[in-house]
């Protein structure tokens, strides 16, 4: 929380700077201001501060519109009655957003009050009452159809798996894991083999796309990071979950596990009892073994479910193993084809993936192939055996 000094500087530069009309709002609300229109103002400035990339607004009560003279305020003089204004103005806007803060401050000997507003969030706009303001100078109006739009298509223009964790170090990546990755990026590129040795954690994470110029990202934390650093890409989780039931769908073992997902990945597959099998085939007396699963089909189908997730919706991963023969393996989010039927058809790369940062840190660390060839061999593999039966599945759209 801010300081009263820090307030005061924050009031002097909103008055003397100007600042932008479109994040900041002044009033004199001498003694009172009406509600409803202070909710459309919330609506409008967080909504405004969003457009314009800032991280907060400002509704300034105590000063006057026109001239920026500090005027003083008698609104909610009490200041559990003003503060109750939080639970008040939530009640009323898109997913109960409300104040960040709310500061009485002297300022020239009189009381001036500001309410801080946070940025409507990537992807949201904000509601006042199931309507959406915005402004066009100093003026507040309806929030504009194109304005709306550009909210909204945050999320989907967004890339979650590219987003630098400005807190994060490379001390939170586990070196066990980086070593797994440097051994996996070597098989990938061999033709890069006896320099990789050469070099530093900081430049093959570069090298590698899994930090950008030494910073962390969250695809570093999701792949590399040590268990403990999990919290860095909070309220996103990386989780895979193993359940094996039996045959009345009754739990009978379970095991969870989280970051570094390079390492959880060859741990979850352990835990998977992929049975020998024997048969004769016609002209022999010999019997041939064969594995129930293919190995590849596991890897391919657990290392998508981590690399196409939607981390937004804070799922985790889950690969349910049943006694009749049964894999499954879900994750949270649509499946962006249309089906897995026109992957398999049309054996070309999708034009678009969710997370383009982690996709190509997977490919360059061979955990997943790069030509969109991957689920038609799956598919295919799992034709030609009798004994594998597999199923992924989204959140959203599933497909067998």
């Amino acid at each position: 929380m801010k300081t009263e000094e820090d307030i005061k500087s924050i009031l002097q530069e909103l008055i003397t700077k100007g600042y932008e009309t479109e994040v900041a709002e002044f009033k004199e609300a001498k003694n009172q201001y009406d509600f409803n229109k202070l909710g459309k103002y919330f609506s409008a400035l967080s909504n405004e501060a969003n457009l314009k990339n800032k991280a907060n607004a400002w509704l300034v009560f105590g000063v006057s519109d026109k001239d920026k003279f500090i005027t003083g305020t008698l609104f909610r003089n009490n200041s559990s009655d003003l503060h109750s204004l939080k639970a008040e103005v939530a009640n009323h806007t898109t997913a109960r957003i409300t104040f960040i803060e709310i500061y009485e401050i002297k300022a020239e000997g009189k009381r001036v009050v500001l309410f801080e507003i946070p940025a409507a969030p990537k992807g949201m706009p904000i509601a006042w009452k199931g309507h959406f303001y915005g402004r066009d100078g100093e003026e507040l109006n309806a929030l504009n159809p194109e304005e709306y739009n550009r909210i909204q298509k945050q999320i989907s223009s967004e890339d979650w798996s590219a987003a630098i964790i400005p807190d994060a170090a490379l001390e939170d990546l586990s070196e066990e894991a980086i070593q797994k990755a440097r051994l996996n990026f070597k098989v990938k590129n061999v033709h890069l083999s006896s320099e990789v040795d050469q070099w530093n954690d900081a430049t093959f994470l570069n090298k590698a796309k899994i930090c950008i110029k030494g910073k962390i990202t969250r695809t570093a934390i999701l792949l590399l990071g040590k268990p403990e650093s999990e919290h860095f890409i909070n309220p996103a989780t990386s989780k895979i979950s193993w359940i094996l039931r039996d045959r009345d769908n009754i739990e009978k073992d379970y095991a969870h596990y989280g970051c570094p997902l390079i390492l959880s990945t060859e741990m979850v597959y352990q835990k998977i009892r992929n049975l020998k099998y024997r048969y004769i085939t016609e002209g022999t007396l010999f019997p041939e073994e064969v594995d129930q699963y293919d190995p590849y089909v596991i890897r391919e189908a657990l290392n998508n479910s981590i690399a196409h997730q939607d981390y937004t919706l804070g799922g985790k991963i889950n690969v349910v193993e049943n006694e009749e023969g049964k894999l499954i393996f879900t994750n949270s989010g649509d499946f962006i084809p249309e089906s897995v039927e026109e992957v398999v058809i049309s054996d070309a790369p999708e034009s678009k993936y969710r997370n383009p940062f982690l996709i190509e840190a997977m490919i360059n660390l061979n955990m997943i192939d790069a030509i969109g060839s991957g689920i038609k061999r799956m598919f295919r593999s799992s034709d030609e055996s009798s004994f594998h039966f597999l199923i992924m599945r989204s959140a959203g759209k599933r497909s067998k």
